[in-house]
């Protein structure tokens, strides 16, 4: 049997590292042993790598020496864990044994591990990679978690934690938020006469095309529960929103997917409700449940006035 040829591993699928030290040698130390593995950034102080940790493209790990001038190696591991965006970057201290003076300080903080000086490079290899797979493992746990096992959109906890995230977003720029809730018109009687696997197909089908419909790449469509949806429009006007809500309605349309049980036409509809607000940072995340609630309204709006439509409500501002 001929073995297997190995897949080439392109430079920008490799691990990105991060390396941080005060000295100029351990730094090309560390970068001529991990050559070639994986796209290596390098700091000399703590305040250069939290600029980097906090890029548009942060590192898969950090390893980072504790003694250093300015801020040391414990506070800068506290603030990486401290940021949303950070927490979950294993951070692993590379320091002299001499300079161990506290393991338990640097695990409470959030570090992941301690390799002395002078290291074996094989151990510093093994240790790397085993806490980059760790990591690979809780990344795809958290992705799953926000995802709905059902249509493989995003779910209703993803749904709350973008929409709190654009609310207080929406609140520093002071700019318009919109939100569309969305409802599969006579749902129950589709599931009455074509059955709940049939059913689940056309929820798979209805969330495929509201997230092909979608213009840019910071809108958002989530299962909001049951045969309902919800989409969040960062920095959109009403009438914008209004215009994406067209596209929805227009999609989900285009699948032509039959209801002969529906009161409303001989194929599967859906009516919308949006809510626009240009909060200000004065709001709280309490008035975010008045946009939510606003939409709900508009929602059951569209249904009594006959469903497969669309209702509006926009603020200029909240007071």
């Amino acid at each position: 049997m001929e073995p297997k040829e190995e897949r080439v591993i392109r430079e920008d699928e490799r691990p990105k590292m991060l390396i941080v030290d005060d000295n100029k040698q351990n730094i090309e130390m560390l970068m001529e042993l991990f050559h070639g593995e994986y796209r290596i950034a390098a700091a000399r102080n703590a305040t250069r790598a939290l600029k980097v940790a906090f890029s548009d493209a942060p590192p898969d790990i950090i390893l980072a020496d504790i003694i250093m001038p300015g801020m040391d190696g414990y506070e800068f591991c506290a603030q990486i864990k401290e940021d949303l965006r950070t927490k979950n970057i294993p951070v692993i201290f590379v320091t002299a044994v001499s300079e161990v003076m506290d393991q338990n300080r640097g695990f409470a903080l959030g570090a992941v591990d301690y390799i002395t000086k002078p290291f074996h490079p094989p151990v510093v290899k093994a240790r790397v990679k085993l806490h980059l797979n760790l990591k690979r493992k809780q990344d795809l746990l958290e992705k799953y978690a926000f995802i709905d096992a059902l249509t493989e959109i995003p779910n209703r906890r993803r749904f709350d934690e973008v929409m709190l995230k654009e609310w207080n977003r929406a609140c520093r720029s002071t700019y318009p938020l919109s939100l569309i809730l969305i409802d599969i018109d006579h749902f129950k009687n589709y599931n009455d006469t074509y059955g709940h696997g049939q059913g689940d197909d056309c929820l798979r089908r209805v969330a495929v095309a509201m997230s092909r419909s979608l213009r840019r790449a910071g809108d958002f469509v989530a299962r909001y529960g049951g045969e309902e949806f919800a989409v969040v429009l960062p920095d959109t006007p009403a009438p914008q929103a209004l215009e994406a809500a067209k596209n929805i309605l227009s999609a989900v349309d285009e699948l032509n997917i039959a209801h002969k049980s529906s009161s409303v036409a001989l194929h599967v509809t859906i009516s919308l409700g949006i809510a626009t607000i240009t909060p200000d940072d004065s709001k709280s995340a309490l008035e975010l449940k008045d946009l939510i609630e606003a939409a709900d309204k508009k929602l059951y709006e569209a249904k009594s006035l006959g469903r497969h439509t669309i209702a509006c409500y926009s603020w200029l501002h909240m007071t």
